[in-house]
């Protein structure tokens, strides 16, 4: 197999894919973080991993020919896609005639409890501004039938879905904060939708209300709802 892993940071799924496929199967990752990518590239050497090729570029114009891949592959990257649309169809053009899309992402729902307390945060500070720029953050999130629209508009045909809840437990706001995955991809995207001049503020009232919460609860748990997506190319019929 020619496998396709877009967004593949560090290395997963696309050193395990490699593994598993076996030496004479041929596993490309993509991603233009290239700290990522020289860390993927560290492991591969580490774990002799030799039927990987690690690319630095942007998935919406993927440096492929047409059609050489029987399945692309993205965890999560559709999350931090700029325009979805336009990465799928780059998928499309280079998937094999009976190729495969799989991708898992989060759903809308994602980290619910914290955008609820989020938005009281900044209703009881006035700040309307704000909680308008929080609910378009939150919205971006996607929806199983939402994820069926993209494909169909990209030239795929959604063929199954797998959905399941996880949750993330934080002591309180102070710990999720101080989190490195929480301040690695997450934390900037949050302190965005508050001007800077009124950041700082916004966050200390943020972290004690959140505090105040998970002393109410006894702890900070975050419902992360995930969706697994295959599809498949659809070609017109002769």
């Amino acid at each position: 197999m020619r496998v396709l892993d877009v967004g593949c940071g560090t290395g997963f799924p696309l050193l395990e894919l490699a593994q598993r496929l076996g030496s004479r199967s041929k596993v490309v990752g993509i991603d233009p973080w290239s700290a990522a990518l020289d860390r993927a590239r560290f492991k591969a050497r580490v774990r002799g991993i030799a039927n990987v090729d690690i690319t630095e570029g942007d998935a919406s114009s993927l440096p492929f020919p047409d059609g050489g891949f029987d399945l692309i592959v993205s965890n999560l990257g559709i999350n931090n896609f700029e325009n979805p649309e336009r990465v799928l169809r780059e998928c499309r053009r280079v998937a094999r005639p009976e190729g495969r899309l799989v991708l898992t992402t989060n759903l809308r729902g994602h980290m619910s409890e914290l955008y609820e307390i989020f938005d009281a945060t900044l209703s009881a500070l006035g700040d309307e501004e704000a909680r308008r720029a929080l609910s378009q953050h939150v919205a971006h999130r996607t929806t199983v039938e939402g994820l069926r629209a993209l494909f169909e508009s990209a030239g795929f045909r959604l063929a199954r879905t797998v959905e399941r809840r996880a949750s993330m437990r934080f002591a309180d706001g102070s710990a999720l904060f101080r989190h490195y995955f929480i301040r690695l991809g997450f934390l900037d995207g949050w302190k965005g939708v508050v001007p800077e001049d009124r950041r700082e503020a916004v966050f200390a009232r943020l972290e004690e209300d959140l505090n105040r919460a998970a002393k109410d609860r006894g702890s900070l748990d975050l419902t992360i709802p995930l969706a697994y997506a295959e599809a498949t190319r659809i070609d017109s019929a002769p």
